[in-house]
């Protein structure tokens, strides 16, 4: 498979004559993270929709590799509290999936331990590490992750963030965040995109921090307490994530 995962080219996307996406083009790697930011009402949740395939009736075009798999880890899902159902049970919905797969996918994430446990009984971040477990299922070739550390403590996001890199690593694919937490983006991204219904600026984190777009939405003083880490681009990137197969 080519390293070029998804092609956006001027896409857009109105609701009743509102603009919510104008001419966004981009593309995501394989072993790459890319990583969109930007304010709230920007499009982010958008723009994931379209590249996913759940939001149609866009302008411009969306090209996926022909055998592309996505995992995907939604900002928010809702489960039925009346409904008692452990994580081994959750992992097998909707597609049945073998005990030996669902427990592969909750050690690569260090919650193994949870199998048996009501998914109802979970804290926050060990239920978004049983999600991120979930995205593994299907040898995906690109994980989709919507917030991944809502919900998530403080001490825990730095970690959650480690843990993404680290299954792109292993697995081999390319990874697609939405994040607001500036500081951890900086220092876990190959590819930052500023959007603010444009794609306002993009590139490696060290850039992005000084375009004047950058400084417009989040400031000079946020900016200079960003932890920026200066990526290395002399070694290879690997990644992976419920599964979407996509076929243009």
């Amino acid at each position: 498979m080519s390293n070029d995962l998804i092609s956006v080219s001027n896409v857009g996307y109105q609701i009743n004559g509102n603009v919510i996406l104008e001419d966004v083009s981009f593309i995501i790697k394989r072993r790459e993270i890319t990583t969109i930011i930007g304010p709230n009402g920007a499009g982010k949740s958008t723009l994931v929709g379209i590249i996913s395939g759940l939001v149609d009736s866009y302008s411009g075009h969306v090209k996926r590799h022909q055998t592309l798999k996505i995992g995907y880890l939604p900002q928010k899902i809702h489960l039925n509290s009346l409904l008692p159902i452990s994580v081994k049970d959750f992992l097998s919905l909707p597609i049945q999936q073998s005990d030996a797969d669902i427990l592969r996918a909750l050690k690569s994430t260090g919650v193994e331990y949870l199998a048996s446990r009501s998914i109802h009984t979970l804290s926050g971040g060990e239920l978004q590490r049983v999600l991120l477990a979930r995205t593994t299922l299907g040898e995906p070739d690109l994980l989709i992750l919507d917030e991944p550390t809502a919900g998530v403590d403080v001490t825990g996001e730095s970690d959650m963030y480690k843990l993404i890199s680290d299954l792109k690593s292993k697995l081999n694919c390319g990874v697609l965040i939405v994040s607001h937490e500036l500081h951890l983006v900086m220092s876990q991204t190959d590819q930052v995109l500023c959007l603010n219904k444009h794609l306002c600026c993009s590139g490696q984190p060290s850039m992005v921090q000084k375009h004047p777009e950058f400084l417009a939405l989040f400031g000079q003083q946020n900016n200079e307490t960003l932890a920026v880490y200066q990526h290395q681009h002399n070694h290879e990137h690997d990644l992976a994530g419920c599964t979407l197969e996509h076929k243009d």
